[in-house]
Formats: structure tokens, C-alpha cells, sequence
């Protein structure tokens, strides 16, 4: 995980502290700063990422994958 400073970084921050979070992974695509991510978390949580990324990852795929219900 690359360290020094996030390009979003305060959101971050402002989003666990208004949550009172254990941790928050921000992720933005094009935005006004351009692409990036910033994490606000503590070790525990930061070690739990790489697996939480794997299973957001399946998750999506398959939504991709299988089509949805329409209502009847």
C-alpha cells in the first residue's frame, strides 16, 4: 500500500470521524483531483483491505454477470 499522503485524504478523514468508523477506503474515479484512493483506518482494518477488496470484487463480477429480474 503506497504511503505518504492520499489525494483524498481529508474526505476520508471527515467520513470516519462522522461515522465513528474503524476505518474508511475511499476510491475515486475522475474526480475534480483526478483518480485515486485514501484510507483512514487503524492496522487491524488496514490488513482486513486486501481481503475485503477480493470479496467486493467477486461480488461485483457476479452482479455483472448475472442478469436481474425485472418486475413482473
Amino acid at each position: 500500500m503506497p504511503r505518504g499522503p492520499g489525494k483524498y485524504d481529508a474526505e476520508c478523514t471527515k467520513i470516519q470521524e462522522e461515522q465513528r468508523a474503524a476505518g474508511v477506503l475511499l476510491i475515486v474515479l475522475n474526480g475534480q483531483r483526478g483518480s485515486g484512493f485514501s484510507v483512514a483506518a487503524t492496522l487491524d482494518v488496514i490488513a482486513s483491505i486486501p481481503e475485503i477488496l477480493r470479496d467486493t470484487a467477486d461480488q461485483i463480477e457476479n452482479d455483472v454477470a448475472s442478469p436481474r429480474a425485472g418486475p413482473d
